[in-house]
């Protein structure tokens, strides 16, 4: 077993292949008219989706790449004014002074192309040129956007967002207060992704504050779920200001459905593959060994918590399942009683006592890949602790194949339920909002719908789908879009707000934007 410490799950990069269009775009004479819309002050409020980050950072040709700039361009051809950005001082992103990194790039490491973050090359520094279009703050939740001193220098990493420390006019200020200042006349809105997101990235390790009914945002931590009335009430406030006493028109989308992004859909349930000569060979021993804890599932009436490794197909990881009953105390008695020595039985029954391989109801989160068949050193040095031989203890610390993956690397049926649930609940309040307040409402829960279809969206010739690189439309994260991506969005809010205002907005080609690039 000496060598299940290099297995790796490599995921497949293909490179997404620029295909030539089947036609040309087309440029019928037309005159681009606003319609019923003032497109001369546009703003565009949201969290990371609107700032334009993409491959984990928020970076200078990212943020021109941004579906707000987009707009702002075929807006331009309709009265629209200028539209000015908080850009970062390069083309990398991150804060050298807050330890927090640039945007991923490809690169062969052990001979798989694997997506690798570069180092910041810029501190935190305010933006120059404000006031500012567009004002997507990355990590904002919805009630963020009313918080006061969310933009304090002071406060960052505790209440503050460094992002919005850039361009805020005030330590004291809200995002909310500084988009009002400028009087829009047309805004869009998209927000609440994030009030579920982080629950479902980290593995569901957070509060259901839904469940909880608990809607006093002082007491939530930073992944968990937030209340339907916590997001619907901040919206509701931000279009009470902008759109009822401001007098602006605008545009808001509703919540991606988030288990359907690559983070949660490229790596397989079942990834142990048998032809990979490092796990193969080992498979005979490996059911060996789990063969008495089986026979203890079995007397316990408990066959679904057996663990075989199968020899002709791909094998699923073993997880921990806390919503599982604890058989620790079951589990050691039935061991010993056949003859193990206590140490033994209560080290098996410690580490299986709420285990189980992971079926198709699962999903695996993106950087579960990063640490599946990979010896866990934690596990190691606490087994050696308890006086297991060093060998004997790695044997025992196999990251989803001898130790269960832990419940941050898997979201299980109940986290999965959780996250839609409230996205349907935000998702509700958001359309109901956007009829109350008059505005154009843009489905990217349908879009990401169909873009993780095989037949994806089709844009002059080419397609795209929400498949990790090959797709086209995300980063290398895995969460945030590309620039082709973002275009995509960009057309889907010009085509609502075409039909709500009478407008002509022309659609932008998302084959004019860069993709990931394959080095």
């Amino acid at each position: 077993m000496k060598n299940l410490s290099k297995i790796l799950i490599a995921t497949s990069l293909v490179a997404f292949a620029s295909c030539e269009p089947d036609f040309d775009e087309p440029v019928e004479d037309f005159v681009v008219t606003s319609g019923e819309a003032d497109f001369s002050k546009y703003i565009a409020l949201g969290n990371s989706l609107t700032s334009g980050y993409s491959d984990n950072a928020l970076f200078s040709s990212g943020q021109v790449n941004s579906y707000p700039n987009m707009l702002a361009t075929q807006m331009a051809m309709a009265g629209g004014g200028s539209f000015a950005q908080p850009l970062m001082p390069d083309d990398i992103g991150g804060f050298t002074n807050l330890g927090v990194a640039g945007r991923m790039t490809l690169q062969l490491v052990d001979g798989s192309l694997t997506p690798v973050s570069t180092p910041a090359q810029s501190p935190l520094t305010p933006a120059s040129g404000g006031p500012f279009g567009n004002m997507g703050v990355p990590g904002a939740k919805s009630y963020h956007l009313l918080a006061p001193n969310y933009g304090d220098p002071a406060g960052i990493g505790t209440y503050a967002n460094p992002y919005f420390v850039r361009f805020a006019s005030s330590s004291t200020t809200t995002v909310l207060a500084d988009a009002a200042a400028q009087a829009p006349t047309f805004v869009s809105l998209w927000i609440g992704s994030n009030d579920v997101l982080s629950y479902a990235t980290s593995g569901g390790v957070g509060t259901n504050q839904m469940a909880a009914n608990n809607t006093d945002v002082t007491t939530y931590g930073s992944n968990d779920i937030s209340h339907p009335q916590v997001v619907a009430g901040s919206i509701q406030m931000i279009l009470e200001t902008l759109i009822n006493q401001g007098g602006a028109k605008g545009a808001i989308a509703n919540v991606p459905g988030i288990t359907n992004i690559p983070f949660f859909t490229t790596v397989p349930y079942a990834p142990l593959d048998p032809s990979n000569p490092s796990f193969g060979a080992m498979i005979p021993a490996l059911n060996a060994q789990f063969g008495q804890l089986n026979a203890v599932f079995d007397y316990l009436g408990v066959p679904e918590r057996k663990v075989v490794f199968n020899t002709d197909a791909a094998s699923a990881v073993v997880i921990e399942d806390e919503t599982l009953p604890n058989l620790f105390d079951q589990i050691r008695s039935v061991l010993v009683s056949q003859g193990m020595d206590m140490g033994t039985a209560t080290i098996l029954a410690d580490t299986y006592k709420q285990s189980r391989q992971a079926t198709s109801d699962e999903l695996m989160i993106f950087t579960s890949q990063t640490v599946i068949g990979q010896i866990n050193t934690d596990r190691v040095a606490e087994l050696m602790a308890m006086g297991v031989p060093q060998e004997q203890a790695a044997q025992l610390s196999v990251n989803g194949i001898t130790y269960p993956l832990t419940d941050n690397w898997v979201l299980i049926p109940s986290e999965i339920q959780a996250i839609n649930a409230a996205t349907d609940a935000y998702n509700a309040a958001i359309q109901q909002l956007a009829n109350n307040y008059g505005l154009a409402f843009v489905d990217a829960n349908r879009a990401l719908e169909q873009l993780n279809t095989e037949s994806g969206i089709t844009y002059f010739g080419n397609t795209y789908t929400a498949t990790y690189v090959s797709g086209g439309a995300f980063s290398l994260d895995g969460v945030h879009l590309s620039a082709k991506g973002y275009a995509v969005v960009a057309n889907y809010f010009i085509d609502a707000i075409n039909l709500k205002f009478g407008s002509t907005l022309r659609n932008v080609n998302p084959n004019n934007y860069p993709g990931v690039v394959i080095p």
